[in-house]
């Protein structure tokens, strides 16, 4: 068959090209499960037929009238089966995040009206029986592990019948690629949440624009953890199965470095978050290391720091960088499996400092852009060099539009911008104007060329002395420093800009240990005059790189890490600017109050 128009084609797709005994790979029992494409196909074929059983209606053709069917759960072979058997049908999976709040569960749910709910285990299915008296349009459970007293996903295609398999062909023969496919649900860092419509037409229009740019063929293997409730890893994903590449579903988060050595991924998606992270961890090691080992480690890292792509640094650079990559960059590569070609780094910006130390060490990162709304892949860096610029987000990728609106939003146009906002026709409306896409991103083409974020338009904030502060490359270069985890910079109508910083604690004890300072509890260790000096001499190191109206005049040390799990972090790990504001608004009043007795920069 020609390239697939509609996401369940890649069944058909690889069976007829490509048919793989590990189409779909995941733990079971501490083993291995693999899902060949012969049986991908055949399981779901019984699953739509059990769903049609259990009274999901086939064919719908308007999209509020099309059934909905939920799905909680971390990656796993299950949450693609569901998908492609809901697919089939012309049902519509509104997948969920597992870490969503018991208020926007119920919002969620609600708004879909979804029918059929599965979930992974027995905690979320004791999160959704803890308000189940709020969901009246919830029909049946289902849960994905073995749990007591709960229905198996199993029952479902084990109600196959075979007299409406007919009924399903001709359903997917009449399934158009305009349709509606799922709804996602996304409340990025404020507001309600709003359903994104899309269409097989969005996300598979993204698949086949993206696939030449990626290093993905028969012989590459991909990682899956990034959660597919986000529509980059379940694009990436369909991409990966139309290029008959095998997914391999990482364990959990707390797994991924068993998990790459396992499976020895050539590719895998990631967020800037995790890959700092990693980072971190490879510098703790250097940090303990001693005499020569040391110091080849961190010769090797400063070579990294001054790499340049597309430019040729010289025979002395490229032999360095070339014994480099043999004494310790080749156990970095190890760390990560050993056969990686390349990460997809989505989400949110990398510091640019670590793309060229990954590049360096052998381990290209393709920083790329987009929205839900728009299926996600606006632009994204190449495989091929020619075509990647460090601190852009590459080129607008053959099928879309971009340009520039006169107060530098960024407007984009093409098949995979999405059919709107579920049940919104305002927000629609609003968001989408003569087929452009208001991204609400301010950014700039580079040589024409490479798109490159400058800030959020909506976190562009005004002082009370009317200068425009754009707070995220303050805050991107702030991260560089190995002392802050995290940072938000405020000062919307306030005199001057400000920041709540939360400390990187591994780094900061184990700067204080080697200078003898003893604290029990963060909030202790923050106190120390010794911690506040050593904050005062990273922001001012930091503030250089800035002029006067950006610069941080106080700043706030907080004893704890934003999470998901509180809130103030998206799923993608992107800070929740509203909720931060809110939940630290007296932090906040205590920097700008006259006598504060916050840490004042202007006074060093």
């Amino acid at each position: 068959m020609d390239r697939p128009q509609r996401l369940f084609d890649v069944i058909r797709y690889q069976l007829e090209n490509y048919p793989r005994e590990d189409m779909l790979t995941g733990k079971e029992n501490g083993q291995w499960r693999k899902y060949s494409t012969q049986e991908v196909a055949a399981i779901t074929r019984k699953f739509s037929s059990g769903l049609l059983k259990l009274g999901i209606r086939a064919g719908i053709k308007t999209n509020e009238e099309k059934d909905k069917i939920a799905i909680i759960s971390p990656n796993r072979p299950e949450w693609l089966l569901t998908d492609l058997a809901c697919q089939q049908i012309g049902a519509v999976l509104t997948p969920i995040y597992p870490t969503i709040s018991q208020q926007e569960l119920e919002y969620v749910l609600n708004d879909a009206e979804a029918r059929i709910l599965f979930v992974s285990d027995q905690e979320l299915l004791n999160k959704v029986l803890a308000s189940r008296d709020k969901f009246p349009t919830i029909r049946e459970i289902f849960t994905f592990q073995q749990v007591p007293g709960a229905r198996h996903w199993s029952e479902v295609p084990a109600m196959a019948d075979e007299s409406n398999y007919p009924v399903i062909e001709e359903t997917q023969q009449n399934i158009s690629p305009e349709e509606l496919v799922t709804i996602i649900y996304t409340s990025g860092t404020t507001g309600t949440p709003k359903g994104v419509m899309l269409s097989h037409q969005n996300v598979i229009s993204n698949v086949l624009a993206c696939q030449p740019y990626l290093p993905v063929n028969q012989n590459a293997r991909a990682l899956s953890f990034l959660p597919l409730n986000h529509i980059f890893e379940r694009m990436v994903t369909y991409l990966y199965l139309t290029a008959g590449v095998p997914v391999y579903y990482a364990e959990t988060m707390d797994t991924i470095a068993d998990n790459l050595r396992e499976i020895k991924p050539t590719i895998f998606t990631t967020v800037p978050r995790l890959l700092e992270k990693v980072y971190e961890k490879i510098m703790t090691t250097g940090l303990e290391l001693k005499g020569i080992k040391r110091a080849l480690f961190f010769w090797a890292v400063d070579l990294g720091k001054r790499y340049e792509i597309n430019h040729n640094a010289g025979f002395w650079y490229n032999f360095q960088l070339k014994l480099a990559n043999k004494l310790i960059f080749s156990k970095w590569r190890a760390a990560l499996g050993g056969n990686i070609q390349c990460i997809v780094n989505g989400a949110a910006a990398c510091q640019v400092r670590l793309l060229k130390i990954f590049t360096a060490a052998g381990i290209p990162i393709l920083e790329g852009y987009g929205l839900t709304e728009t299926s996600p892949v606006i632009s994204v860096n190449r495989y091929n060099e020619e075509d990647r610029m460090f601190g852009t987000v590459g080129p607008v990728i053959s099928n879309v539009e971009v340009k520039i609106a006169e107060d530098g939003e960024i407007l984009c146009k093409g098949p995979s911008v999405t059919m709107g906002y579920y049940k919104r026709p305002d927000l629609t409306a609003d968001a989408i104007t003569d087929g452009w896409f208001h991204t609400g991103d301010i950014g700039v083409l580079i040589d024409h060329k490479f798109l490159k974020i400058t800030d959020r338009k909506k976190e562009l904030f005004k002082t009370s002395g009317g200068k425009f502060v754009a707070p995220q490359p303050i805050e991107n270069k702030f991260k560089e420093s190995p002392y802050i985890e995290q940072i938000m910079v405020v000062g919307e109508d306030r005199k001057f800009t400000a920041a709540l910083i939360v400390p990187a604690f591994n780094n900061l004890r184990n700067w204080a240990q080697k200078k003898g300072i003893s604290a029990g509890s963060n909030e202790e260790l923050l106190k120390r005059q010794e911690v506040l000096d050593l904050y005062k001499q990273t922001v001012d190191k930091y503030n250089q790189f800035f002029n006067h109206i950006e610069q941080i005049k106080k700043f706030q040390l907080l004893p704890r890490e934003w999470s998901v799990d509180a809130g103030e972090l998206t799923p993608t790990l992107k800070a929740k600017r509203k909720v931060i504001l809110e939940k630290y608004k007296k932090e906040i009043d205590g920097i700008y109050a006259p006598s504060g007795g916050k840490v004042d920069i202007e006074s060093l």
